[in-house]
Order: C-alpha cells, then structure tokens, then sequence
C-alpha cells in the first residue's frame, strides 16, 4: 500500500490516496492532450457509473484543439481525478501562457501529482528503478522516462527496468501501443498525433481505445515507442 510516507517531504501533500473498495470499477486514462472529442466518446464506450473511480495519467492540455474542454469535462464528472503531467506544470510554472485556461487555473493548480489506490500508483512520468520512491522530487515523478543520464528516447526505458512495488499506471513516453509489464502500465497512445486514446480498466485487465479522429500534430517517428 503507498503512503505519503513513501515520497519525499515534496512531493506527499501532492499525493491523493482512494480506498479501491469503495469504488465498482477503477478506470485509468492516457493523456488526452486536449482531445476533447475522443475523450467524449471513449467515456461513452466506458461507461463509468456513479460508484466507478477515473484516474487521469496528466497531460489533459496543450496540443490538441480544446484543452479547455478537456478540463472542463474531467473537473465536471464527480468520479473523475487527474494528476498533474508535466504540461500543467508548464502553466502552473508560468513556463507557458494559455489565456484560455485562466478560469481553470485554481482546479488545476490543485492538480495532485500521485495518486494511488490498492496496491498502485499513477504518475504522469515515471520512477527511477535504482531509486526509492522517497528519494524522488516532483519534477522526477512528471518527466521520468529513460534511466539518466540521457532521459529521452534512446532508452534503456524505466518501466523496462522497474521491479516494483508499487505497480505504476503512466504516461508522458509516446507509445505505439500500451505498454503492460508486471508493476508498470503505459496508457499514451499518441492521440494527439494521431494515434489512440486509451485506458485500462482495472477490475477486467484490459485496454480500451478509440482512434485519433485526426493528426492534431505530427511527431517524429524515433519519438513513439513501440514496445
């Protein structure tokens, strides 16, 4: 079971637990990215009830065509809680200007950057394996994805290395498919750049995805993974 006394002093009042328990269902979604109509439609084919929790890996804006939406709706649903990806540390920062999401700014300012439940994670980036949790910074938990020092996209990966526990929900690392290892599960499928929305529903172990409606940005090919 994760704990805030598993982070460091930094990143514990960022961290937000849920009792599994308590809820039906527990879905896990990828960085949307401001895809707002994807978004719509794999909640349709989810079909989350009242009872049932939706986790968000981060990155729900920048990008794609309606950040603002996507924020809005995610905020809107009474079940559903994102953590903060390293695109809303970029506006919490003051790193980039989107005037449109100044009356979002508090909710997402408020963003957690963990949250767990059970005996599992989901953070925006990742972990450094050679690593105890408690020795990772936030900025550490948004932008992990290659073991340093080279922490780009030559690999090796840190989910490839990470034994845990806990078992870690992510995103932020461009993948051609999802990625499901023993302790590290991989939900951005690129929809953005024309790839897939895609979540992991809990309870049944499987991936659900719905196609890009259109390529909102290119990307270059040595930069989504195919694991």
């Amino acid at each position: 079971m994760v704990t805030d006394a598993d982070f460091s002093d930094a990143v514990a009042p960022l961290h937000r637990r849920f009792d599994a328990a308590e809820f039906e269902d527990i879905y896990v979604v990828g960085d949307v990215h401001g895809c707002l109509s994807e978004l719509e439609t794999l909640w349709r084919k989810l079909g989350p009830g009242d009872d049932d929790l939706v986790v968000f890996v981060g990155d729900l804006i920048r990008k794609g065509p309606d950040s603002r939406g996507v924020v809005e709706f995610v905020r809107e649903q009474p079940n559903a809680y994102s953590i903060r990806g390293n695109n809303e540390a970029k506006l919490i920062h003051d790193r980039v200007d989107l005037p449109a999401l100044d009356p979002l700014a508090d909710y997402i300012e408020r963003l957690p950057v963990a949250i767990s439940w059970a005996d599992d994670m989901a953070v925006h980036g990742g972990v450094d394996p050679r690593r105890a949790l408690a020795d990772h910074d936030v900025t550490d938990l948004l932008e992990t994805r290659a073991i340093p020092p080279e922490n780009g996209y030559d690999g090796p990966f840190w989910f490839e290395r990470y034994e845990g526990p806990p078992r870690v929900f992510f995103g932020h690392t461009v993948l051609d498919e999802p990625v499901e290892t023993d302790w590290a599960i991989g939900l951005d499928t690129g929809c953005v750049y024309g790839g897939a929305l895609t979540a992991y529903d809990y309870y049944d172990d499987t991936f659900v995805s719905v196609p890009a409606e259109e390529t909102y940005q290119e990307r270059a090919d040595r930069k989504i993974i195919q694991p």
